[in-house]
Formats: C-alpha cells, structure tokens, sequence
C-alpha cells in the first residue's frame, strides 16, 4: 500500500476532503533545486539580482541541511547533487531548477522544460585521449570504439550518429585514469580549462557540445501553476538583463 501524501493524511484525519485540507495547510512553497559544488557559487549574484535571499547556510558545503527557507515564504531552495538537479524537477519533487545543459542533453527528460539560458557554468562536454596517439588513426575508419564516460547516453549518441559503436564504461569520476590504465581508448568528460587533461597526459580532441546552466521548470507545474512559474521565469531573465 502506497503510503498517503500529507495532504491526504491530513484530510483523513480530519474528516476534510482533500481540497479544504490543502485550504486549511497554507500556501505550499515552491522548491528551486539548486546545484552542489562550482555552480552554486555562480548562481549567488544571479539569485540576488532575481530578489530570492536563501537562508545564509545554504552555500556552506559543510552544511549538513539541504532545505534552506529564502526571503519569500513561498519559495525554498534544496542544494542537491549537479546531476540529480534535473530528475528532482522531472518527478515533481521541484518545482524550478538551475542545471547544466550537459545534465539536460544525458537524461532529455521529457518532463523538464528549460525556457531560459543564464549564460553561468561555461564549460565543455568533450572527447579526450592519450596525447600519444592523439591524430594517429582516422575515426571515420572505426566501427567500434570503447569510451569512459559520466554520460553514456551523451557518447553513445554521438558515435552511433558516426556509425561508430560505442562500448561504454560508465565512471562517475576520476575518468582521466582509465585511458593511462588501459580500461578504455578515450574518454568523454566535462572540461572547463583542460587542466586536469594536461596534468594526466591526455588532450582534447573534439567537442561535443558547449555547456551553461539553464532555468529549468517541471512542466506540470507550469500547467498547474502557470503564474507563480512564470512570474519566476520573469523574475529570472529580468535578472539577466544589463543593469
């Protein structure tokens, strides 16, 4: 038996139909799911500039909450891991998000619409491999290859659009070890300044796809609530506009 949501729970212990049990909790906030680690530094000015103030905390990564209250009681942030900003939107459990295009273009869920680019998080999903056999064979030749990656659906689009079978070995970090190891002959990874490439012997060799953080909304929720989400899209590109 599927446990009942709060609002059912209420209203059943209440004698209220669900409606009047919603009526009598209060407006629900909406929740913005926020990204961990490089791009939460990056979205304080712009969440500023949009009039949203979140608890202080809610950028201390030592932090051990992930719910922060903002200046507006309607709106609450959640700090989540950058890959798993999109599936919270997704599946309801947020309303708004701020995630990278990278994230959008792994899991296309259908669900997420993302109707503003904030031009933050400027980065590349990107094709690297040793430096000594960078240009030495022709991957119009290939009919297979083996790739570590973060982003299997990503690499397996991108060679089978080349014909190229992609053999995929799915890593959720420390990918720049795997072609030195032997475990694969290239890799697809995230790359800002190509630092960490150079610093482990390998090279980038193509691009896939260049990368920022968009707006992204639930879709349901812009169906259902079409004014309290549109008022923060607006509020958002307001933000973006030259003071």
């Amino acid at each position: 038996m599927t446990a009942p949501f709060p609002p059912a729970s209420l209203a059943a212990s209440s004698g209220l139909d669900v409606t009047q049990a919603l009526a009598l909790r209060g407006p629900t906030p909406l929740i913005l799911a926020l990204p961990k680690g490089r791009i939460l530094s990056e979205c304080g000015p712009l969440l500023a500039r949009a009039g949203i103030v979140p608890a202080p905390d809610y950028a201390d990564e030592d932090s051990r909450r992930l719910r922060f209250p903002t200046n507006n009681p309607l709106l609450d942030v959640v700090r989540v891991r950058p890959f798993d900003v999109a599936t919270f939107v997704a599946f309801g459990a947020a309303h708004i998000g701020i995630c990278g295009a990278d994230v959008l273009l792994e899991f296309d869920y259908p669900q997420v619409y993302a109707p503003q680019d904030l031009g933050i998080g400027k980065c590349r999903v990107s094709v690297a491999e040793p430096r000594e056999t960078a240009g030495t064979d022709d991957p119009s030749r290939w009919s297979q290859v083996r790739v570590a990656t973060k982003y299997p659906n990503i690499a397996r689009r991108h060679y089978a659009s080349r014909g190229i079978h992609a053999e995929v070995v799915h890593l959720n970090g420390a990918m720049e070890l795997a072609p030195g190891l032997g475990l694969c002959r290239l890799i697809v990874d995230l790359v800002q300044t190509g630092s960490t490439l150079k610093a482990n012997g390998l090279v980038e060799t193509e691009v896939i796809a260049e990368v920022t953080s968009r707006l992204i909304v639930n879709r349901t929720a812009l169906k259902t609530q079409p004014e309290a989400i549109g008022a923060w899209i607006a509020r958002f590109r307001a933000a973006l506009e030259p003071a």
